[in-house]
């Protein structure tokens, strides 16, 4: 009786030992797949917020990965918060992860990429001090100003010491672009009193070719996307609506009030053309701005999007990566000369389109 009792009790014990063994392996398996899962929801590549990274401005220029490891320019941050002034570079954010001074980059909400004060509490919110900060686009910005700078000292220099001779290096590349400017869009479009917006219609010409082009570089100095942000298109067209408004003569004021050749009903009761024709005179500038951001944008978008089917179709096999990197490098190629030919077609649309409105404020009656 004993024995069998102690049968009994040796057989439950093994029993509890087996279910307990079968679970902690369930759970062990478990484990290893959740770990795996997260691993390849770490590793997944998000085409979305790597072209937004690539488009968006920065507090640092990121160079190249190398493995595990990120190789970018810290740029200085420049902030005013409750009347103290900060000055620090944007390593001490240790790419956006840590606070430091009591600020941090945020990586969610309305101020998304920007630098906020640091809250620990998801709910509070945000709270941004005034930041000059040399940011990417920033830098960029002073970039091709010191490349304008030397294009066109050097050429000024050249025109000095060869008097009377033919154009050489520099000068035969852009004597031919300064006479088009003046002659075919200058010139055509304002008429006798063209002179005076020659310097400014020479200055937005080459300063967006020069940024278009030197954002299609993917490496540094070049990479940054100036023309296709918003602010600086905005800026740009901002000056053209100024020199349009204070330069314009009566006559194109009158015109605004009271259109030619509108029918009367047109005007009376509600005086319908004039508004209008004010709301043009509005509508003009933001068009010139949303015109250069769209298109700049929307390229790199577009290459952008070819390159990233390498890593999508890569993350699923690595031969089906391969194979579809032939095709993304193809079109990306083929975009890129397209690019640089809407590069040259979008600051020759913003400088005639700039002379055109020009023309119109100056015109005289006839």
């Amino acid at each position: 009786m004993v024995n069998t009792y102690r049968l009994k009790e040796l057989r439950l014990i093994r029993s509890i030992i087996l279910s307990f063994l079968m679970v902690a392996g369930l759970s062990l398996h478990a484990t290893e797949t959740e770990s795996k899962q997260d691993e390849s929801v770490k590793k997944e590549y998000n085409a979305g917020e790597a072209i937004i990274e690539h488009i968006v401005d920065s507090y640092s220029w990121h160079i190249l990965d190398y493995g595990e490891h990120s190789i970018a320019i810290p740029l200085p941050v420049i902030l005013i918060d409750e009347g103290k002034f900060y000055f620090f570079s944007s390593a001490k954010f240790e790419h956006g992860h840590a606070s430091y001074k009591g600020f941090e980059i945020a990586h969610a909400g309305k101020n998304k990429g920007k630098i906020i004060k640091a809250n620990h509490d998801e709910h509070a919110e945000q709270q941004t001090p005034l930041d000059f900060s040399i940011t990417k686009n920033v830098t960029a910005i002073f970039i091709s100003l010191l490349i304008i700078c030397f294009i066109f000292i050097s050429v000024a220099n050249s025109y000095k010491k060869r008097v009377g001779k033919a154009p050489k290096g520099l000068q035969s590349l852009v004597e031919p672009l300064i006479l088009f400017i003046r002659d075919d869009i200058a010139k055509a479009s304002i008429g006798k009193n063209h002179e005076k917006y020659v310097p400014f219609l020479l200055t937005i010409f080459f300063f967006i070719l020069i940024n278009n082009v030197l954002g299609l570089i993917p490496f540094f100095p070049g990479g940054a996307n100036i023309t296709g942000n918003i602010a600086v298109t905005g800026v740009l067209a901002l000056f053209t609506f100024l020199i349009t408004t204070f330069s314009a003569n009566k006559q194109y004021w009158m015109h605004i009030v009271n259109t030619p050749g509108v029918p009367w009903w047109l005007k009376f009761p509600v005086p319908l053309m004039p508004v209008v024709e004010l709301i043009g005179v509005f509508t003009k500038p933001f068009v010139l701005m949303v015109r250069l951001f769209a298109n700049i944008t929307a390229g790199h978008i577009i290459v952008l999007g070819f390159i990233s089917l390498i890593f999508i179709f890569g993350n699923m096999n690595v031969a089906l990566g391969y194979g579809v990197s032939i095709f993304s490098v193809a079109f990306a190629t083929f975009m890129g000369f397209l690019e640089l030919l809407v590069a040259f077609i979008q600051a020759y649309v913003f400088t005639l389109l700039s002379a055109l409105y020009f023309g119109m404020a100056t015109e005289e009656h006839h």
